[in-house]
Formats: C-alpha cells, structure tokens, sequence
C-alpha cells in the first residue's frame, strides 16, 4: 500500500512562491499535482513520468509551476511561483500507473494541502 503525504502549503500574497512537496511511502508510478476550489470539479496540474524524463503541466499553470520528482527521497516537489489568487485551492498528489491528466487513473491520492494566495 502507497501513502502519499503532502507538505508546503500556506498562504502567500499574489506574486509570491511555494513549493509543495509529496512524500512516498513505497512504490512510486507516475505522479500527478491536482487542485480543487471550493464549488469546483478537482483540476489537473502537472504530472511527471516514474524516471522524470516526461512531465506535463495544465496551460493554466504553464511557465509558472515546476514538476520534479526525487527517487532516492521519494518525493515529488510543485514549485509555484507567480502565483495568482486563482491558483487559491487544496492541491492533492497522486500516484497511478499511466502519465495522464485524468484523476480516476491515479490509484493513491494524498489528504491535500490547503493553498491560499491573497490579492
């Protein structure tokens, strides 16, 4: 069984960065960023391959968050920078078997960590 456990969030004034991090118990697939406001469906983010060598991220975050992964720590890091009070949600990690955008795919989800961003 895989434990995903998300850290990093908090708030931060529109401009600003966080970086969240997702720690692995176990065996670690593709890993995925989601968020999810109030009142909205859960959203992609970003993903990245088990090896790190393919990642993808929403349009909406493009140029903006960073996905990376690190094996021997078995951790999954969201570097966000610029952020923008639309980026306000709880961000939840995952882990599934194929490199997607699609949440129903990701087998192991995290408790999601809050993200706040203020004008």
């Amino acid at each position: 069984q895989v434990q995903l456990v998300e850290s990093g969030g908090g708030l931060v004034q529109a401009g600003g960065s966080l970086r969240l991090s997702c720690a692995a118990s176990g065996r670690t697939f593709s890993m995925g960023w989601f968020r999810q406001a109030p009142g909205k469906l859960r959203e992609f983010v970003a993903a990245i391959s088990w090896s790190g060598s393919s990642t993808y991220r929403s349009d909406s975050v493009k140029g903006r968050f960073t996905i990376s992964r690190d094996n021997v720590k078995n951790t999954v890091y969201l570097q966000m920078n610029s952020l923008k009070p639309e980026d306000t949600a709880v961000y939840y990690c995952a882990g599934g078997p194929l490199l997607n955008t699609i949440p129903s795919t990701y087998n192991y989800w995290g408790q999601g960590t809050q993200v706040t961003v203020s004008s």
